[in-house]
């Protein structure tokens, strides 16, 4: 009994949440005609009965459709782009409306345009001060940030903390937040169609968060937030700006331009055991780090 429930419960960490068939499905295709069954020679004992022949049926010609110019034709979208429109415009809207992280965690917590809401365990919460100088967005949930439902806890946690602990920087100093809320099934990577979807939550977050500079910590931050396909080993080392769409209710005009906010993109930092290279980049880049934010101390001085 106890092996059974050990699968059923290693089943579920792998996304297997529903037990319909024995094969893989794909939903998206036409059904495919199934062909009769033949019997080949050299099959004993087997008896397999061929499908009755039709008797043929003369083809009717099929009346002559009106001619459509191609050209200008707007393709029609597909179910599946559709509904990913659908479930990003719901989400933009339902993220405009809140006007603080915590107003932002309840809607999000009741958001259910996004699968991967049910399957996780909590809705992962930020961590730390609204106003700090520093922003940290990492990747998508662990399972001690799924089970715990806060940012940056376990491991994880501890190895930010020391990561930026080795330049004078506390908690306090900081605001963290995972990219995406929601732990995706089996901890696999999330889809390109998950995180379109999740996007306007997080670009919210950084704008209701106010933070001078921004720590994308990890491959899925990098890519999402530049716009750019590009690791975080190729782009970490040097600061970027990004462009932060406001889009709520509490800005004060019709239309706000894009907040800008400097960005340094850096390796995960679960990276750092595994790779003496990692370790030697993530010293680069606290020090980059803490260089830029004395020289933002005395410019603000002066």
């Amino acid at each position: 009994m106890t092996d059974s429930l050990s699968l059923l419960q290693l089943y579920v960490e792998w996304g297997a949440d529903e037990a319909l068939s024995p094969f893989p499905v794909d939903r998206l295709s036409p059904p495919a005609q199934p062909s009769p069954p033949i019997q080949r020679e050299g099959d004993e004992g087997h008896h397999f009965s061929r499908a009755p022949s039709r008797p043929a049926v003369p083809a009717t010609p099929a009346a002559p459709s009106p001619a459509v110019p191609s050209r200008g034709r707007p393709p029609s979208p597909s179910p599946v782009t559709t509904g990913v429109e659908q479930a990003t415009d719901a989400a933009r809207a339902c993220a405009a409306r809140a006007t603080t992280p915590e107003e932002l965690q309840a809607a999000m917590a009741a958001f259910r345009q996004c699968g991967l809401r049910d399957t996780a365990t909590h809705t992962v919460a930020p961590q730390g001060r609204v106003g700090a100088p520093v922003m940290v967005v990492g990747e998508a949930p662990d399972a001690d940030e799924d089970r715990g439902g806060v940012a940056f806890c376990g491991e994880t946690g501890r190895l930010v903390d020391r990561m930026f602990g080795s330049i004078g920087l506390s908690r306090d100093d900081l605001f963290l937040a995972p990219v995406i809320a929601w732990r995706p099934p089996g901890g696999r990577p999330p889809s390109a169609m998950e995180l379109k979807c999740c996007l306007p939550f997080i670009q919210r977050l950084i704008v209701l968060a106010r933070p001078r500079r921004l720590i994308l910590m990890g491959n899925i931050p990098v890519a999402l937030l530049t716009g750019e396909r590009i690791t975080a080993a190729r782009a970490r080392g040097k600061w970027r700006d990004i462009s932060i769409p406001p889009h709520g209710a509490d800005e004060g005009n019709a239309s706000p331009a894009p907040r800008v906010i400097p960005a340094l993109p850096m390796r995960h930092a679960q990276q750092l055991r595994a790779s003496p290279t990692a370790r030697r980049d993530a010293w680069k880049d606290m020090l980059e780090l803490r260089k830029t934010l004395e020289a933002d101390a005395h410019n603000h001085d002066a």
